[in-house]
């Protein structure tokens, strides 16, 4: 199975978000955090997190680019478990138990985004308001092979 983590090919991430995502921690879309926002929401360092962040599991903050990389079992099990308690904690969720479905949707989703695509593609997301809510679309950028294991974080770390 894969998922992705955050990557930083500068320091702009620190400048442009309330909260930057940390290097190497395993993200998913986070489109959900805008699901009743509007116009009047899109302001200054909001509007950025809106337009193009990624949410990191551990930190919750925001990263502009993720890498498909490959995710064991065990640390697919615990994000789901993290994610849960984030919904219960900060959006009202009744129970983790009530959450853990969610939490399971959202992580298969993004799952199946970085199936798609080999190991160390960088993937970037771009979100608008519609009628019907927040619209997302996503572009990659194969990385070449050489070059970005140096900076990707694989494995357990």
């Amino acid at each position: 199975m894969k998922l992705a983590r955050a990557i930083h090919l500068d320091d702009s991430d620190r400048n442009v978000f309330f909260s930057p995502a940390r290097t190497g921690e395993w993200c998913l879309s986070g489109g959900f955090e805008f699901s009743d926002w509007t116009e009047a929401d899109l302001t200054g360092k909001a509007r950025q997190a809106f337009a193009n962040g990624w949410l990191g599991l551990e930190t919750f903050g925001r990263v502009t680019f993720v890498a498909v990389t490959p995710i064991s079992d065990s640390e697919y099990a615990a994000l789901v478990e993290r994610l849960a308690r984030h919904f219960v904690d900060i959006y009202g969720a009744p129970s983790v138990d009530a959450a853990r479905g969610v939490a399971l949707e959202e992580l298969a989703y993004m799952a199946d985004l970085c199936e798609a695509h080999p190991e160390n593609t960088l993937v970037a997301v771009q979100r608008e308001l519609a009628e019907d809510g927040v619209r997302e679309s996503f572009r990659t950028i194969a990385a070449p092979e050489a070059k970005l294991d140096m900076v990707a974080v694989h494995g357990d770390g």
